[in-house]
């Protein structure tokens, strides 16, 4: 069961009598309670997001609004950092793969952020729906197949299932052919793992895909990104690809698994539908937790509290949507006024397929093993020590294993998408041995995405 943080309980001399810790064990045990101590001082605070560096974090929805609705006071190119540009943040700390500058929409501003936007936002509008919620549900009923007939009929569901179906999505979407594809999976994986050279590993798949399809154009988002009227050079092109990677795949995988422990939990009322629970997770789980660092453009005073100019300023989605000010009037407001997906014009631009994507990955779950439970609490999970993400660390379940995989009892595979249908000279028409199929025990050797390309086809 996790303890209430108790700010009076802290020994002297602890960290914490300074600044509070947003990150460690101690947050991870009870991000709640850490949000709410902050409160008690006003609508922001000095808090330590990662050793030796200190943001002013957000935790009111009113004020979080103000900072993200008022883009001529604060702007996102961390080219600003005031304590960045002095030296005085770690040159390894893990604040920085966050928070440092990339040329993407993210951290532009003015007219640089509005081409580039613009490029992204166009690109995912043509995402045919019905071809999005058919990619997920391939996605997880590969990932389904995988552990559902072993005997133990047992799976920890973030690492087996959450984690890896945004991977496979969206290397589906980019139209990555199967080597590229393991790569950006072990890269961007690496990345939030904190594994070294994980950047370089992600930067050199995604260089490749881009020089492929400058050679070889297709029917996915790489494609439509190069070729979109705002004329992005190969470098721009990376760079909102990562975005999208990066913005899209962790935070999905927090809501797909929160939303499946919510649902499964033992406080869920029968019968509500799977968009509930994703609803509620977006209000009171927000998956990105504290991030969009902000940088005041000159001295702000907010509520009292001095900001000063190119110091950043961090939003806590969770702790603005949890707001006990904004909980008392809630009922009145829109389902879709939390700020899981931001606000201003920085707001993600994918809020609706990431909605799908959750729904249709929740969904698959409970379709494929309809007697699926939690073996623990909801209550008693643990969340990620992390300040960027509400995630839960693991997410364990048992249900009554499925048969054998073979064609009479695995669900119907879907024909691959066509921009992964085989191609003369391409490495994916190779021939398989005769008689290759997708069992539990896969005999292609390559990484997920490889794998799971051969079960599409059968092999």
């Amino acid at each position: 069961m996790q303890q209430p943080f108790d700010a009076q309980e802290i020994p002297p001399g602890c960290p914490a009598h300074g600044n509070v810790q947003l990150y460690g064990p101690s947050f991870g045990a009870d991000p709640d309670g850490h949000y709410a101590h902050l409160r008690a001082s006003g609508p922001s605070s000095a808090v330590d997001i990662a050793p030796d560096v200190q943001v002013e974090l957000i935790t009111s929805y009113d004020a979080a609004l103000y900072v993200l609705q008022n883009p001529a006071s604060f702007v996102r190119d961390s080219r600003r950092w005031n304590a960045l540009n002095d030296g005085r943040v770690p040159a390894d700390s893990p604040a920085l793969p966050m928070m440092s500058y990339r040329p993407n929409a993210l951290f532009s501003d003015g007219a640089a952020h509005a081409r580039l936007r613009q490029a992204v936002t166009d690109s995912l509008s043509t995402v045919n729906e019905l071809q999005l919620i058919r990619q997920t549900q391939q996605s997880a009923d590969y990932l389904i197949s995988r552990f559902s007939s072993e005997p133990r009929g047992q799976a920890e569901l973030m690492a087996e299932y959450a984690q890896p179906l945004p991977l496979l999505v969206f290397s589906d979407l980019f139209g990555c052919p199967p080597e590229i594809g393991d790569r950006v999976i072990a890269g961007i994986s690496g990345i939030f793992e904190g594994t070294p050279g994980s950047d370089e590993v992600l930067g050199g798949a995604l260089t490749e895909l881009i020089a492929l399809k400058r050679r070889r154009p297709a029917a996915d988002l790489t494609t439509r990104l190069m070729e979109h009227a705002a004329q992005l050079s190969d470098e721009e092109v990376l760079h909102q690809l990562v975005t999208l990677l990066s913005g899209g795949t962790a935070p999905l995988t927090a809501a797909i698994g929160t939303s499946s422990a919510l649902y499964l939990g033992e406080e869920w009322q029968s019968g509500l539908p799977v968009e509930d629970a994703i609803a509620q997770t977006l209000w009171n789980y927000a998956p990105i937790a504290n991030y969009a660092a902000h940088y005041p453009t000159h001295d702000v005073e907010l509520a009292g509290r001095l900001l000063r100019a190119n110091d950043p300023v961090l939003v806590s989605f969770a702790a603005a949507n949890t707001d006990p000010k904004l909980t008392e009037h809630r009922q009145q407001l829109s389902a879709k006024a939390h700020l899981a997906f931001g606000a201003g014009p920085h707001a993600c631009p994918a809020k609706d397929p990431a909605f799908m994507i959750a729904v249709t990955a929740v969904e698959t779950l409970l379709n494929r093993l309809p007697d699926i439970e939690m073996r623990v609490p909801f209550k008693t999970l643990a969340w990620a020590p992390t300040p960027w993400s509400r995630s839960l660390v693991t997410l364990p379940v048992r249900f009554t294993p499925r048969p054998g995989s073979s064609a009479a009892t695995e669900p119907a595979r879907p024909q691959a998408p066509a921009s992964q249908q085989p191609m003369p000279g391409d490495q994916r028409s190779a021939a398989r041995p005769p008689g290759a199929t997708g069992s539990a025990a896969p005999q292609h050797k390559g990484g997920m995405f490889s794998r799971f390309l051969a079960w599409t086809r059968g092999e």
